[in-house]
């Protein structure tokens, strides 16, 4: 359900032909502060607020002045597109507290509330957290632990992101377990000291990334999250999902862009023939970030205790000529994979 569809904004919809007197009943019989004046087919015209109003009146405009010649001609407005961090961040900056969503068209679709986005909602949506690799390249850290329970900021990698997808609004996950199980298990348990629930999946042997989720007995009804558990990231799970429906995307694949800063002036040839000189140029790529939402029908494609990379089962997903697509995250992410990368990482929370 995306944030259009979360409240009732549709008696803030009102005709361009009300007076001032008219503009204010409304106002206070929608209580939303805000009325969005449209013609008869719903193309919004301009925004009244209660300041806009008290403007009017102190210059001296009668009750009886057309609503349209006092309302705000250029408010600012979204698309029905724009995830929930960026709808918060432009309403913070410029300090306003409901922004108008708009239909490419020009039409009215919804309202953003500052209160509604604000509050996190709940979501039945569950989150796997992959945590069953041996951590071979942290040794000797890993020897009576695994990777995901390495501390970063006196807390294990696994918790950072429990806790943080908790803070979005999420409460049911799946972790997976194959080295030091009892190690994470005893940590976590049942997820209610976290205010969580938690089941865990055990493979037996090393499964990958997608082939430890056809271990999942119950199929989901909704997509699910899947998280390497050796990753910190600021990225919001609700934001990411949200892009994954609006796409109609079957499976969504994080990414980063990852630059190559090449030390060296590259020499372009055609055979012996030199063609063009570049000087230490810059290559750019997009990485895997390890953050995923699949669709339940996705575990079809998975055979059960067989091996299967992320990138297989996304080929698989392709081969059904189901959509595929990736999700560029800006936000902050560091994949914890040797001693350095640990070491950074704690630096980075001093």
């Amino acid at each position: 359900m995306s944030m259009a569809q979360e409240i009732d904004w549709t008696s803030a919809v009102v005709d361009a032909s009300l007076d001032l007197h008219g503009a204010i009943v409304a106002l206070d019989r929608v209580g939303l502060q805000i009325l969005l004046m449209t013609d008869s087919e719903g193309y919004l015209l301009g925004t009244i607020t209660d300041g806009d109003i008290r403007r009017a009146l102190l210059r001296g405009s009668p009750l009886t002045t057309a609503a349209r010649d006092v309302m705000h001609l250029t408010p600012m407005v979204v698309g029905p597109d724009l995830g929930r961090t960026a709808v918060l961040t432009l309403m913070q900056v410029n300090k306003i507290r409901q922004l108008p969503i708009i239909s490419p068209e020009g039409r009215v679709v919804g309202l953003h509330l500052w209160d509604q986005v604000l509050a996190v909602p709940a979501h039945d949506n569950t989150v796997v957290l992959m945590a069953g690799g041996f951590g071979k390249r942290m040794m000797p850290y890993t020897e009576t632990r695994p990777k995901p329970m390495l501390e970063v900021a006196g807390k294990p990698l696994l918790q950072h992101a429990l806790e943080r997808a908790r803070a979005d609004g999420f409460t049911r996950f799946l972790i997976t377990l194959h080295y030091l199980p009892q190690v994470i298990q005893a940590h976590f348990g049942d997820g209610s000291a976290f205010d969580v629930e938690i089941d865990y999946v055990h493979e037996d042997t090393p499964l990958g990334t997608a082939g430890a989720l056809s271990l999942i007995k119950d199929r989901p009804s909704v997509p699910m999250i899947v998280a390497n558990g050796d990753i910190l990231t600021d990225v919001r799970f609700s934001d990411m999902l949200e892009f994954h429906r609006q796409h109609g995307a079957t499976a969504t694949m994080a990414v980063r862009e990852h630059e190559y800063h090449n030390p060296f002036g590259v020499v372009q040839t055609d055979g012996v023939n030199i063609t063009a000189f570049e000087e230490k140029p810059v290559w750019r790529t997009k990485i895997n970030a390890g953050l995923y939402v699949l669709n339940p029908e996705a575990l079809d494609l998975l055979t059960p205790n067989s091996h299967c990379n992320m990138p297989t089962l996304f080929e698989r997903i392709q081969a059904k000529a189901s959509r595929t697509i990736v999700y560029p995250m800006h936000e902050t992410w560091m994949d914890v994979g040797n001693p350095q990368d640990l070491l950074n990482a704690n630096r980075a929370f001093d």
